[in-house]
């Protein structure tokens, strides 16, 4: 059955969502994120995809506050993504309680780097970010477009214990228009052994089963549950099932 993890976006210390990744579409939907995640916890969600925007624009983590109180105050185990850019600020990201760490613009940058993180902190608790507009990585809060494709990127990493990717489709991110399921078949085609999380087009339940039909094991949701396309009972109900 696929793991649903629910996805927590900062802007500011509060809770939004961004259209297509784009800044100036930005929609507020808990000042107190942490409220989300107790929800979320209610729900029964053992994971949550925390995402610092904030962070990611300005090269270093910025939320590390809201990462703490969430760590602190529930049992979610969670992964933690934005301007994670030296190993000082990852591990600022695992001290401050972060499960896993989501690296994405320096596995492009430096891609010597990420091989040494997954060696010292393991691949249990480092995950790709490989997320892509036109074909290409974006980068930098994906202000930026890089020179390769996905595939290039995971294959980067491929045979230096690499076991976790996010894949977003920014074009589809914030649009609740559908996932990127073809594009994810041939990830999981070309990447058996790595587990695939899919993010970005959510927009109701019957996309997850595709993508559950398709073989990816997780896949992120955020805005579909805020606009309540996805509504907190059929969670419960999912996350239920999963424990039988």
């Amino acid at each position: 059955m696929i793991e649903v993890i629910p996805a927590i976006d900062l802007i500011g210390g509060q809770c939004v969502r961004l259209t297509q990744g784009d800044y100036d579409r930005k929609t507020t939907y808990y000042k107190d994120p942490l409220d989300a995640a107790l929800r979320y916890e209610e729900c029964g969600a053992g994971r949550l995809h925390l995402v610092d925007l904030d962070g990611a624009k300005a090269s270093r983590p910025a939320n590390l506050g809201v990462l703490e109180r969430i760590a602190a105050r529930t049992s979610l185990e969670v992964q933690y993504g934005g301007g994670i850019k030296s190993t000082e600020a990852l591990r600022d990201v695992f001290g401050s309680g972060a499960s896993r760490a989501i690296c994405g613009s320096i596995a492009v940058a430096r891609p010597d780097l990420l091989r040494q993180w997954l060696t010292e902190f393991g691949p249990e608790r480092i995950v790709l970010g490989a997320d892509t507009r036109d074909g290409r990585v974006a980068v930098n809060g994906w202000q930026e477009a890089s020179a390769i494709g996905v595939e290039e990127l995971i294959g980067r990493f491929a045979d230096s214990g690499l076991r976790q990717v996010i894949c977003t489709d920014i074009a589809k991110d914030g649009m609740l228009s559908g996932p990127s399921v073809d594009l994810y078949r041939k990830l999981l085609e070309r990447f058996p052994r790595i587990e695939l999380t899919a993010s970005g087009g959510i927009s109701s339940w019957d996309d997850i089963e595709e993508l559950d039909r398709a073989g990816v094991p997780c896949v992120v949701v955020g805005k579909a549950i805020y606009e309540g396309r996805i509504g907190f009972d059929r969670l419960e109900t999912h996350y239920g099932a999963a424990e039988r």
